[in-house]
């Protein structure tokens, strides 16, 4: 038996589909987010084939006029903020555009996601709003001028959401992983990462924060790694 709907973005890869198997693993039926068609068939598919549910949904979520026509009427019970694109460079070699993009997914997404599904939260006086954030948003490293300042956005924004709307029932959290061996960045994992986190650990996280009974609310956990970094 289902127990809601979870509307995942950034959901055809790495972290995002790995918290759509998770949440569908737990009964949730999925909207799966992303701008690739083909990999969110792919991931439908095996969701489906494993008894679950899966809608995809092939949007740009930085443009706010189309988030709000596909996802303003829809009735969703979790939103799992995921979606977040990173160009690592120093401050004087980052390009315009890089810069936009990254405040434009980071940032702007944010705001059109979670303004076109909370509403309906409120309405029901029930729901959850959990956004994957970083460590780097409260620890600086070199190349990390705007990304690392866009997790510290995501951080200070979701803490004022929860005190706007934690008296109507929603929760709002923010998981906050250390590396994680993926190829976000644009850059494949090596043997190298094997020290990182894992897209399932990240998923669990995910998974354990939504799962809390109705009167407890984790608003921020932070995930670590066990295993020690290399030595080179």
């Amino acid at each position: 038996m289902s127990t809601g709907t979870a509307l995942v973005t950034g959901a055809s890869r790495g972290i995002g589909r790995a918290i759509c198997r998770r949440l569908s693993r737990d009964g949730y039926a999925i909207l799966a987010v992303a701008r690739n068609a083909a990999e969110l068939a792919s991931l439908c598919g095996e969701i489906v084939s494993q008894g679950g549910q899966c809608r995809a949904i092939v949007l740009d979520i930085a443009d706010g006029k189309a988030v709000a026509s596909a996802l303003g009427e829809l009735h969703v019970d979790v939103l799992v903020n995921n979606a977040g694109v990173a160009t690592v460079q120093p401050f004087v070699d980052l390009g315009a555009d890089d810069w936009n993009r990254m405040i434009d997914v980071n940032v702007n997404a944010l705001f059109h996601v979670t303004r076109a599904v909370l509403p309906g939260m409120l309405a029901r006086g029930a729901g959850h709003v959990c956004t994957v954030g970083s460590i780097s948003g409260r620890s600086a490293f070199v190349g990390g001028s705007c990304y690392a300042a866009t997790k510290a956005f995501v951080t200070a924004w979701a803490e004022s959401l929860l005190l706007e709307v934690r008296e109507r029932g929603v929760k709002v959290s923010v998981i906050m992983p250390g590396g994680v061996a993926t190829d976000f960045g644009g850059k494949p994992a090596t043997p190298a990462d094997d020290w990182k986190l894992s897209a399932h650990d990240v998923a669990e996280a995910v998974g354990f924060t939504i799962g809390t009974p109705p009167s407890v609310l984790v608003h921020r956990l932070e995930v670590r790694t066990l295993n020690s970094p290399p030595r080179r």
